[in-house]
């Protein structure tokens, strides 16, 4: 039966001659590795009459436990030591040349939703912001979508239940809901962000970038709304003679609604904004619907307003001469320097809006 007096004055003597981690390595494999002195003891165990082998097992795990907390406090100390001594071996020469820094672009999407923010606070607005998971009655119900709605099916819809009650929101509408129901009129806001959809291709991608438009006030109708949008869009593609229709649509929470299309040309397969006879649809707006109202506490016998919502990649793909959605979301640094912007380069109304 091994000594385990003579054992545990041999470990002290040993830990005391611990210089590096190497030796402590060692050690620590000489009593506790898979055939170490201390592990074959606790195997040799049976051996031991039962009388003794409860003293036995006690005072082992005494040395054990000893043992551990000595390498662990020695290690501490060799690591406090290795770093010290780099620390005192390792010098900064300030004279040496800097390396190259590469600055970063900022991307369009984030581009166009400064410029957006920036047209629209000139007449106003202010933003509202709400959160991506959304739920059934938000993003559908309170937005005087019914139930056998199309928008509502799942191959349109990423939903998070069986129940459909819980889902990343198809459209950034939701939050004006939320925000009506916390704020009385007049109430002007627009609500940029990101919105999902189950679509993918060279112009649709799963995620994408929307901003909402809402004004609810008093004897506010489609004149006031078809001068806001003249404004921005004429304002955002930085051309005070961009031609601008209404073509009549249906959304679920406008009444009436119409679709908004914006004169341009074809120039070497490439589409100019604001010149030619041709037609481009933009977005769709509309006067918000009575139910939309009642849904949210309003009376609509009181208040009335308008609506209206635009693809934020969209308008950055027109904009900017981007042909394909995809490469928005695929992280090449090629793509970024060349469509990115400036970080100092700040929209504003009344310098530019793109440099």
């Amino acid at each position: 039966m091994l000594d385990l007096k003579n054992l545990s004055s041999e470990i002290n003597l040993k830990i005391q001659q611990v210089k590096d981690r190497e030796t402590l390595e060692s050690l620590k494999t000489l009593y506790l590795g898979k055939k170490g002195i201390i592990t074959e003891a606790f195997k040799s165990m049976g051996k031991i009459d039962a009388d003794e082998r409860k003293n036995f097992a006690s005072e082992l795990n005494i040395i054990k436990s000893n043992l551990l907390d000595q390498i662990n406090s020695h290690q501490s100390k060799i690591e406090l030591k290795e770093i010290e001594e780099k620390l005192n071996s390792e010098e900064i020469d300030i004279t040496l040349p800097t390396k190259e820094i590469k600055k970063g672009k900022i991307h369009p999407v984030s581009q166009v939703i400064d410029e957006l923010t920036c047209i629209f606070a000139e007449i106003g607005f202010s933003v509202a912001e709400g959160p991506d998971i959304e739920n059934e009655f938000n993003n559908f119900t309170a937005l005087n979508t019914p139930e056998h709605h199309p928008a509502r099916d799942m191959h349109d819809t990423f939903y998070l239940d069986e129940d459909k009650k819980t889902l990343l929101r198809t459209h950034t509408s939701p939050v004006q809901i939320r925000t009506m129901l916390n704020n009385k009129p007049p109430i002007k806001i627009i609500a940029p962000g990101r919105t999902y959809r189950c679509d993918s291709d060279m112009t649709h991608t799963p995620m994408f970038h929307q901003l909402e438009g809402l004004y609810i006030g008093k004897d506010i109708n489609m004149g006031h709304l078809k001068g806001c949008l003249d404004f921005f869009l004429k304002k955002f593609f930085e051309d005070e003679n961009l031609e601008m229709r209404f073509r009549p649509s249906h959304f679920p929470f406008t009444e009436p609604s119409v679709e908004v299309d914006i004169s341009y040309k074809l120039e070497n397969n490439k589409i100019v904004v604001g010149k030619g006879d041709k037609w481009l649809e933009v977005l769709g707006c509309g006067m918000v619907h009575p139910n939309v109202l009642k849904n949210v506490k309003i009376d609509p016998k009181k208040f009335q307003g308008y609506a209206f919502g635009v693809g934020i990649d969209r308008l950055a793909m027109l904009k900017y001469g981007i042909t394909d959605l995809r490469s928005f979301f695929e992280g090449d640094l090629r793509w970024s320097n060349h469509y990115g912007f400036d970080a100092n380069d700040v929209p504003t109304n009344y310098r530019g809006l793109s440099k």
